[in-house]
C-alpha cells in the first residue's frame, strides 16, 4: 500500500470516503473514521456536496452539511456551481471552516444539479471547468490549501475528456484529479470502465506526474479497489456506495492492501454497535426527531451486514423514541455475542487471514 500525497497534505493510507449526497453528513463519517477503537482505514473523508451560494448565505441546510469537529480531519469539502467568482468565495470559506482540501464537483449526473450547469455538465465546458478551478486556487493559495477535481469519464461516449480536461485541469493548479469510470449518460448503470480511468493516469504521468489520479467506481470489497489499482495505475480508490452498508470497509480494504491478506473479519456485535455509534452521532449533532428518521432510512443499508437479525428493517420503523431505539439495538448487539464472526469471502487463490 503506497501512501497518498496530496499537494502538501499526507494521507495515512490512500482511500477516499466520496462525497455522497445525502449521506455523508459528520454524524457518518465520524463512524467510517474509527471503528470501534481502531483506525477506520480512511485517508480523506468529504462531505456532501455544498453549493456555495448557500454556504455564503449561511444556509442552515448547507452549514449542516458543511459542519465538522476536531475528530473529523483530514476533511474535504467539495463544493459544485458554476461561477468562478462565488466559487473562489466559497472556497476561501470552506478553508476558514476546517477544510484540508477543497474539491470541484464536476462529476455528479443528478438532473437537479446537472440542469444549473453544475456537476458533469462543466465536463462539456471545459473552459469554464477550468476558470473556476484557477479562480479557486488563486483564492486559497494564501493557505497553502490543495485543490482537487472530481471528474467523469464524458458527459456521453461521444464526448470523452479523459486525454484533455485533467491536463487542463492540472495547468490550472489541481493537485489531484478523481475519475469516476462511467459517463454522466451512464449515472450509476452499467458496470465502472477501468479503462477509462488507466487513460487519465497514462496522460497525466506524461504531463503532470506529481498530480494525483484516484479511481472511483463499483468498490464494495476490499479486492475492488485492489483491482483498480492494478489495473489502472492509479493512486489512490475513493469509495462511495459500498461504504454506506459496510462503513468498516476502509479498515478490510487498507488492512488488505498493506499486507495482501483480508483481516479478521469485524465480530457481528461490533458491526451493531457501530450502526448505534451512528444513531448516538445522530442525535448528538441532529437532534431526536432526525436522528430516528435518518437511522430508520438507513437500516435498509445496514441490515444484509448486521445478520442474522429477524424483522430489523420492519421492527426499526415503529421504535418513537431515542431510549428505546438504544435499547432496541443494544438488545441486538447483546444476542450477538455468542454467535461466531462473519467470514470475509476472498476470490479463489487469495490470501485469507
Amino acid at each position: 500500500m503506497q501512501p497518498l500525497r496530496i499537494g502538501n497534505v499526507q494521507l495515512e493510507t490512500p482511500l477516499l470516503l466520496a462525497p455522497i449526497a445525502g449521506y455523508c453528513d459528520l454524524a457518518f463519517r465520524l463512524v467510517v473514521r474509527s471503528v470501534r477503537g481502531e483506525h477506520g482505514g480512511v485517508g480523506l473523508a468529504c462531505t456532501d456536496l455544498l453549493c456555495p451560494q448557500a454556504i455564503l448565505n449561511q444556509s442552515h441546510k448547507s452549514l449542516w452539511l458543511a459542519a465538522t469537529s476536531p475528530e473529523d480531519r483530514p476533511l474535504c469539502m467539495q463544493l459544485y456551481g458554476r461561477d468562478p467568482g462565488i466559487m473562489a468565495e466559497a472556497a476561501a470559506w470552506a478553508v476558514e471552516h476546517g477544510a484540508t482540501i477543497v474539491d470541484v464537483n464536476m462529476g455528479c449526473p443528478v438532473d437537479k444539479v446537472t440542469k444549473k450547469n453544475g456537476g458533469s455538465k462543466l465536463l462539456c465546458a471545459p473552459g469554464l471547468a477550468v476558470d473556476i478551478v484557477r479562480a479557486i486556487v488563486r483564492a486559497v493559495e494564501p493557505s497553502g490549501t490543495p485543490v482537487t477535481c472530481k471528474i467523469r469519464l464524458g458527459w456521453d461516449d461521444a464526448s470523452f475528456i479523459t486525454r484533455t480536461l485533467p491536463i487542463a485541469l492540472a495547468d490550472a493548479g489541481a493537485a489531484a484529479i478523481t475519475v469516476h469510470g462511467r459517463t454522466t449518460e451512464q449515472k450509476f448503470r452499467g458496470s465502472v470502465r477501468l479503462e477509462g480511468i488507466t487513460e487519465v493516469v497514462e496522460v497525466m504521468a506524461r504531463h503532470h506526474s506529481t498530480v494525483k489520479v484516484i479511481g472511483n467506481g463499483d468498490v464494495r470489497c476490499p479486492h475492488d479497489a485492489k483491482r483498480m489499482i492494478d489495473t489502472t495505475g492509479c493512486h489512490g480508490v475513493m469509495i462511495g456506495r459500498g461504504a454506506l452498508s459496510q462503513p468498516w470497509i476502509f479498515r478490510d480494504t487498507a488492512h488488505y492492501l498493506a499486507t495482501g491478506r483480508l483481516p479478521e473479519p469485524l465480530p457481528r456485535a461490533e458491526r451493531a454497535r457501530l450502526v448505534l455509534d451512528h444513531f448516538e452521532n445522530l442525535l448528538r449533532f441532529r437532534g431526536e426527531r432526525i436522528a430516528l428518521n435518518t437511522i430508520r432510512q438507513r437500516m435498509s443499508w445496514y441490515s444484509p451486514h448486521v445478520q442474522p437479525w429477524p424483522n430489523l428493517k420492519r421492527d426499526v420503523q415503529t421504535i418513537a423514541s431515542a431510549q428505546a431505539m438504544r435499547e432496541f439495538m443494544q438488545a441486538g448487539i447483546d444476542r450477538y455475542r455468542d454467535l461466531p464472526s462473519p467470514v470475509l469471502q476472498a476470490p479463489a487463490g487469495d490470501a485469507r487471514a
